[in-house]
């Protein structure tokens, strides 16, 4: 697996990892507008992110197959605040077919270390469900602490869902 950066370029693999899991991902997912994965919203996207990543207001990783033709799984920092602050959010998902096989922790890894030595963030923020134990052991086995619970914190599937708070600080 190779680690990279979303880019202009990579719409159709990125519309591909949705679509094909779809089902897999709407547990956790917010309701999605009919055509947000189609291959144009991503290229549109991909502009936008170039913009972001440009001025260091966020950045998104996928883990892909050698051959650049699909995408394992994706892990994104957003929300970007510097200041007295200096923290982020992130989010992440895998497909279906990769779960268990430790390229989650892969990709969360090599965000994680963008997000400190690269761009010195001091704080990343990672929350999820508090059913979703595969999510709450990878975070965990990285080294981020619960610090909360928030009830109703985020629609999700139609719903307002309680998430787990977690954070990870950088020692350095």
């Amino acid at each position: 697996m190779k680690i990279i950066r979303t880019q202009p370029g990579h719409e159709t693999i990125l519309a591909n990892y949705f679509a094909v899991n779809e089902t897999h991902l709407q547990k956790w997912s917010p309701i999605i507008p009919s055509g947000h994965h189609s291959i144009e919203s991503w290229k549109r996207r991909l502009d936008e992110r170039e913009i972001e990543f440009e001025n260091r207001l966020s950045a998104h990783f996928i883990g892909i197959d050698e051959e650049e033709s699909l995408v394992i799984g994706s892990c994104s920092i957003s929300n970007i605040v510097r200041g007295v602050f200096q923290a982020c959010h992130m989010g992440y998902s895998i497909a279906e077919r990769y779960q268990g096989q430790g390229y989650m922790k892969q990709i969360v890894s090599h965000a994680i270390s963008f997000a400190f030595d690269e761009i010195k963030l001091h704080r990343i923020m990672a929350n999820h469900m508090p059913d979703n134990k595969r999510s709450a052991n990878l975070l965990k086995g990285l080294g981020f602490v619960r610090e909360g619970y928030a009830k109703e914190y985020l629609l999700i599937n139609g719903r307002w869902e309680d998430h787990v708070l977690n954070a990870l600080v950088n020692s350095k």
